[in-house]
């Protein structure tokens, strides 16, 4: 067999390993009307540049903005295969909006993101590459580390995101950069345990995950990324997000 034809073969047999993997992609709302057109579009043109199979799914926590109007013409548009609204009657929070949206699921890879287009969708090729390079059980965005940043935030913001990785990798000992971002590729049951573990809500959600699946021996890997501060609406970080965020990581530090 000539080398051109074993290549040939070879990047077959690759094709034929990815077309049988299916990326679903969670989209927890509220309040992103002007954001939600514009991500779910992203989506649609880095999945169908890369032709992996994907799916969105919208699940909307009774926005009193009208997103969930948005996302039925956006439906409209893409097909109920590629935009799944499975909307929810209030505001219930990150990890039980993660776990109503994994039921729903089809794909056996799930990746989590920001509707707010502070997670650009262009990363995502980069993220399928390194879970497929080291079979990771899951695959964390870093702002900290290689070509990663932070743009757009204020000195406030930054002082904070940083005092508060600085204080996770003190206490809690990750081996992960990055504990309270938000943008991760998983598998499938890899979320669905991990969610089931974690007590938290909010911003400590997040953390609390990365801490459960070092426990649980799950293998972690990591890709730069850029994020960028929402151009629309407010960011939800406020006092009382820090205040939790400081409990539930000193609870983190005394039960694990």
């Amino acid at each position: 067999m000539s080398s051109e034809t074993e290549m040939g073969s070879s990047c077959q047999g690759e094709q034929s390993r990815d077309s049988r993997d299916k990326y679903t992609v969670l989209l927890p709302t509220y309040n992103e009307r002007e954001n939600l057109p514009l991500i779910v579009w992203l989506l649609v043109k880095y999945f169908n540049k890369s032709g992996y199979d994907y799916e969105i799914i919208v699940i909307d926590d009774a926005s009193p903005d009208g997103t969930l109007d948005v996302a039925k013409q956006l439906q409209e548009i893409y097909g109920k295969d590629k935009v799944v609204l499975r909307p929810r009657a209030s505001k219930l929070g990150l990890g039980t909006a993660y776990l109503h949206g994994i039921k729903q699921a089809t794909g056996n890879f799930i990746f989590i993101m920001d509707a707010d287009l502070s997670h650009h969708p262009k990363f995502m090729p980069d993220f399928i590459k390194k879970q497929k390079e080291g079979n990771y059980d899951l695959v964390s965005g870093t702002r900290y580390r290689g070509s990663g940043g932070v743009y757009g935030w204020d000195l406030r913001r930054k002082l904070i995101s940083r005092g508060a990785n600085f204080l996770t990798q003190t206490l809690l000992r990750p081996n992960a950069s990055d504990l309270t971002g938000s943008f991760r590729l998983y598998k499938k049951e890899v979320l669905e345990t991990l969610v089931e573990k974690c007590m938290s809500k909010g911003y400590v959600f997040q953390m609390e995950i990365i801490i459960r699946a070092r426990q649980l021996k799950y293998t972690i890997g990591e890709v730069p990324i850029s994020f960028v501060d929402r151009v629309y609406g407010e960011s939800k970080l406020g006092g009382n997000e820090i205040v939790s965020f400081a409990k539930g990581l000193l609870l983190l530090f005394a039960t694990t």
